[in-house]
């Protein structure tokens, strides 16, 4: 794909993420009030993560915690994972950390995603794109294995090939070697089939829960 058709593809993301924001509205308004009235904080999350290039950029999620926590075991459990020392239950989950930080509004919202829509906010600004990597965090990116660098080689994206291939079981490490997988194969095709199944698995928690 060239010089052209990137910068085309990228406004066809964000065109398409108008129009889900538009569609989307009252069900996001509706969230914004539930999360102000199930705790004290605002309803988004804002929180600085490195995108294309390891450019920084403030994402934004609906807020699924108690405000003011801190994140010191987050980064303990991270930083064990991708030292391949974690184990839970024999298998080390990316999300399998259990954050007695999070409301119980705030399990809901991640378990259906829902506490991600205001990433679409992200994807028209240019930041994101419906599909890629997953954000990282600065200090995170320090920690990642020189093989993975070329997952910032394009923008993060809403969903991706990491959360259609067993988010909840994959390691760390395992979810960085799909975003590299994504980035060295992806195409138009790749995207289309990532978001249907995309669609396809928050479905099926709907169903299954």
């Amino acid at each position: 794909m060239g010089r052209l058709g990137r910068s085309l593809y990228s406004w066809a993301h964000r065109l398409a993420a108008v129009i889900m924001l538009v569609l989307l509205s009252p069900l996001l308004v509706v969230v914004a009030v539930m999360v102000r009235l199930d705790s004290s904080g605002p309803a988004l999350f804002r929180q600085t993560r490195v995108g294309l290039a390891r450019h920084p950029f403030v994402m934004l999620k609906f807020r699924t915690m108690r405000a003011d926590c801190e994140d010191s075991e987050h980064r303990r459990y991270v930083t064990d994972m991708l030292n391949g020392d974690v184990r839970h239950g024999g298998q080390a989950g990316v999300y399998k950390l259990v954050d007695e930080r999070v409301t119980r509004l705030g399990a809901f919202l991640r378990r259906t995603s829902i506490d991600e829509l205001p990433q679409l906010v992200n994807v028209v600004r240019g930041d994101m794109m419906l599909v890629g990597p997953r954000p990282a965090l600065a200090w995170e990116a320090e920690l990642f294995p020189a093989w993975a660098h070329p997952r910032f080689a394009v923008r993060p994206g809403l969903t991706g090939l990491w959360q259609v291939s067993g988010r909840n079981g994959l390691d760390y490490l395992a979810a960085l070697r799909l975003d590299v997988a994504y980035v060295t194969t992806r195409s138009v095709l790749l995207d289309l089939k990532i978001l249907l199944l995309t669609v396809s698995v928050l479905f099926g928690r709907s169903v299954t829960r």
